[in-house]
């Protein structure tokens, strides 16, 4: 009669295997959803952190005010996507903004480039000050 034998009792391994992983998707999950998910990669000036660039096909300047210009010619933000298409998606953008240049202005500029279906965007920085 095998149905009265005892038998010994065991640990089963794959339940729990399935249980923490779903736990470390769950937590992946929730994480990825804490880091804001728009914005635009970017290094303000005065960068300890800063990294050579290719050199640019195209600066961009951007004054205090807000003024936009390329090789010292004053530009609109429509003239600026128009050089910048005609120039093609492989252009190299760097944008020299002024310290106290606003974020909005930088962002703007930054959206005509993406716009115009540039990818490669870099800001100058300086150097820290030892």
């Amino acid at each position: 009669m095998r149905y009265l034998e005892r038998r010994k009792a065991r640990i089963e391994i794959v339940p729990m295997i399935d249980i923490m992983f779903f736990l470390l998707v769950f937590f992946i999950m929730v994480t990825l959803d804490m880091i804001p998910a728009s914005g635009i990669d970017s290094r303000l000036p005065s960068s300890a952190s800063a990294e050579r660039l290719e050199s640019p096909q195209v600066v961009v300047t951007l004054d205090a005010a807000g003024m936009v210009s390329v090789d010292r010619t004053p530009m609109t933000l429509d003239g600026l996507g128009l050089l910048l298409r005609e120039r093609g998606t492989e252009t190299r953008v760097v944008i020299a903004g002024a310290e106290a240049a606003a974020i909005g202005d930088l962002v703007a500029v930054m959206d005509v480039c993406r716009l115009a279906g540039v990818t490669r965007i870099g800001i100058a920085t300086r150097e820290p000050e030892a």
